[in-house]
């Protein structure tokens, strides 16, 4: 009753905001499912635990069970193209370019029961059926489709840690429902360490799911509740080298036998329902224990009532928006906008009990003492706007996600503070140190409401693990050699950023012995910059550069998800330094205009996933985002209507509302954030500094509300999708140029944009 009052008493103040405007309803989730957005359309809660969505050929098994290879196409578990759906599952990657999750698929049936979900192409023989984008709804914390080869309704929403289905039968006898442990995204066969289903009475199921997949040692538990009982049970174990599994068939375990364990375990239960009987389940997920996620469930959805939690799902979304109210050119400019917040506010997501127990990254049960506990940390991508949105934004739970990643590093045995990280897992991905800019930024910005000089510790232990992707040899010559390890330029240009963000939290707290030496290990991007040609290039551990260079190839070039032209200018901590070494202003503006429009021969897309022709403009990839600041960098320049030009540019190339509207994976919000940001008229180039470049808004008109009580209006006059640059800024009144510091934008008061359609030089 507790919960319920406290409940009641917290969504109140949402259903009058919902009242006011229904901003949620402008969130488009399908928006980023096709081709390379890697977004999944199912329903979740900003920052939910769970994540539950349709899986349209995640699984791809041949009928015999075998896998056929398919992980990066299905990093969110769903296509748009696809014409068949496996079932509901009920962890989600939002945007990555990895696979993992898919946790506990849930697949309603009628008719014949099958246990394997069969193929795209011949459905008939398994579980998965055939569905039309006619007959499927996607709305935030909501999705509806009907299955065609049953005439059974799906409808899904959740709350923070339950995810809470409805499925319509046609009147029946052979109605299923499906539990399938052994579905998942990522190499499935070979994924489950091991699974445990226990049957508590006729409507009460719990258990657990070990996987090793990109996650190395990741335990999930559950507890389902039916509302309805079932009449029969049964479990599968295709498991073939379950040492108990002789033993076990000396009686019938298959059916209505109270528990089962094994790697390759599948469960249904059967019913027998009434025409358009709604049979409900509500599935609970908790890092630690079986009992942990009964208490999520109670605490979170004691009822039965599903239109009730998905319109509170919907208002806790409501709440979120209004945080930034825009007026539009366009109907489509504001659904993409507020779709952008939407992708924005998924990850990371919460990772504890309502009683904040979590599962640590020494595998050891912890609590969260003062704070919330967050997981999915794809820091490569999301430092450079989406954590810098936050400390705009959502800066109470921006310090929540550094305490989390302190909590991390205490639990390391490396003494490292996150890299990518989810689930009680790091799974160092991509490169550098990254969480030192999230840290210094949130300083820099006045947002350090945890333990600084911790912090300061982390990161210097951070900077200098040896053993960690060329860090020795980066320390040692101020470079990575390109033949002692690979991606040698990325790495050493994002190591001596990293190193500024070092610097300046130094800077901040005194520390000037610490800053000293890393601001001169922020200079080590000078080190591989070739002056004979113009590029950051390879270089060996001899002294010398690689002899081989082509600064349009991908491959073996020494970068990483980009090329020398891309690379060359991520400088971010000092596009000064970087002008002067292409040159000058003059020289350098020229640069980035044949980035924009040069053309790359067909040679460079052949076999390869990093760079497609999705997400680029002429040579500059806004679907990788260490071309994320480029466009921004005019503004250092005698030029800085190029950046005006240019960012409205990406903005309407990059961005639409249709299922293939996101030029590139969202990246767990990144591209979102930088979408928000750009449409707002401001970026941050370089976080761990106190400044955003200046840009060319996209809105006419917007309000932010910070949590400091302040708001800030901003007011494109003139605004058009013509008039793309601006003549002149005032932030209250009194007149800026091409830069604004984060204490202005949160001390409030209206900042004017005077646009044209001719650039004001």
């Amino acid at each position: 009753m507790r919960h319920k009052f406290l409940l009641s008493i917290a969504l109140l103040p949402l259903f009058s905001i919902a009242q006011k405007t229904q901003n949620f309803k402008y969130i488009r989730p399908l928006i980023g499912t096709e081709r390379m957005g890697h977004t999944f359309p199912g329903a979740t809660v900003p920052f939910g635990s769970v994540q539950l969505s349709p899986d349209t050929d995640t699984i791809s098994y041949e009928l015999d069970g075998k896998y056929n290879g398919k992980v990066y196409e299905y990093c969110a578990g769903y296509q748009y193209e696809d014409k068949t759906i496996t079932g509901f599952s009920h962890t989600h990657f939002s945007g990555t370019g990895h696979s993992d999750l898919g946790d506990f698929l849930i697949m309603p049936t009628t008719g014949e029961l099958f246990l394997n979900p069969g193929t795209a192409t011949n459905h008939a023989k398994g579980y998965r059926s055939a569905y039309s984008h006619k007959n499927e709804i996607a709305e935030a914390n909501y999705y509806k489709v009907k299955l065609d080869d049953y005439n059974i309704t799906a409808e899904l929403t959740t709350s923070q840690r339950v995810g809470f289905h409805q499925y319509t039968f046609p009147k029946s006898e052979k109605s299923h429902v499906i539990l399938d442990l052994m579905a998942g995204i990522y190499n499935h066969n070979e994924k489950n360490v091991w699974t445990f289903v226990r049957v508590e009475n006729d409507t009460l199921i719990t258990g657990y799911r070990q996987t090793q997949g990109w996650g190395r040692t990741r335990t999930v538990y559950f507890a389902m509740s039916v509302s309805k009982p079932f009449k029969s049970y049964g479990f599968q174990n295709n498991d073939d080298k379950n040492i108990y599994k002789g033993f076990w068939r000396k009686f019938d375990q298959s059916k209505n036998f109270p528990e089962m364990a094994g790697r390759k375990l599948k469960m249904y239960l059967d019913f027998d329902t009434n025409e358009n009987e709604k049979v409900k389940i509500k599935f609970a997920l908790s890092p630690v224990s079986t009992s942990g996620a009964l208490e999520n469930m109670k605490a979170e959805i004691p009822h039965w009532d599903f239109e009730k939690t998905k319109n509170e799902g919907q208002m806790l979304w409501e709440k979120e928006l209004q945080k930034i109210e825009v007026e539009t050119i366009s109907e489509e400019d504001k659904i993409n906008f507020y779709t952008s917040m939407y992708h924005a506010f998924i990850n990371p997501t919460v990772y504890m009990d309502v009683d904040g127990s979590y599962k640590g990254l020494d595998q050891n049960v912890h609590k969260a003492d003062g704070f919330t506990n967050y997981t999915t940390f794809s820091l490569w991508d999301t430092y450079r706007a989406l954590h810098p949105l936050f400390n705009v934004i959502q800066p109470k739970r921006n310090a929540d996600m550094i305490k989390s990643m302190l909590a991390h590093y205490d639990q390391s045995v490396h003494k490292a503070l996150p890299v990518w990280s989810h689930y009680a897992n790091e799974n160092w991905c991509m490169i550098g140190y990254h969480a030192v800019s999230l840290i210094a930024d949130a300083v820099a910005k006045n947002n350090a409401d945890f333990d600084t000089n911790k912090a300061l510790e982390a990161m210097i232990s951070s900077s200098n693990l040896d053993y960690y992707d060329g860090l020795e040899y980066y320390k040692k010559l101020g470079y990575v050699p390109e033949d002692k390890n690979g991606a040698s330029v990325s790495k050493t240009l994002e190591y001596a950023y990293d190193d500024w963000c070092i610097a300046q939290m130094a800077k901040k707290f005194g520390r000037n012995d610490i800053y000293e030496t890393y601001s001169k290990r922020a200079e080590n991007y000078k080190n591989v910059f070739d002056s004979t040609v113009g590029f950051m290039r390879p270089k060996l551990s001899d002294g010398s550069f690689k002899k081989e260079f082509d600064p349009m190839d991908t491959h073996g070039q020494g970068f990483i998800e980009g090329n020398a032209w891309n690379y060359s200018l991520y400088v971010p901590h000092n596009p000064e330094s970087l002008i002067e070494l292409n040159g000058g202003k003059e020289k350098f503006s020229k640069h980035l205009d044949e980035l924009f429009s040069m053309n790359l021969p067909d040679k460079y897309f052949a076999n390869t996933e990093d760079i497609t022709r999705d997400g680029i403009i002429g040579n500059y990839v806004h679907g990788n985002e260490p071309s994320h600041h480029v466009a921004y960098l005019y503004n250092w320049t005698n030029q800085p209507w190029k950046t005006q030009e240019k960012v409205r540019m990406i903005i309407k190339r990059m961005y639409h509302s249709g299922p293939d509207g996101l030029g590139g994976n969202d990246d767990t919000g990144q591209m979102s954030a930088w979408y928000i940001f750009t449409s707002l008229g401001f970026y941050p180039v370089a976080p761990g500094s106190p400044d955003y470049a200046l840009g060319s808004p996209l809105v006419k008109k917007a309000t932010l509300r910070f949590e400091n009580g302040k708001l800030l209006e901003i007011d494109a006059k003139n605004q058009s999708d013509k008039n793309v640059y601006v003549k002149k800024i005032e932030l209250n009144g009194k007149e800026i140029s091409k830069f604004i510091t984060h204490e202005q934008l949160m001390n409030g008061g209206k900042l004017t944009f005077y646009m044209d359609k001719k650039p004001s030089k």
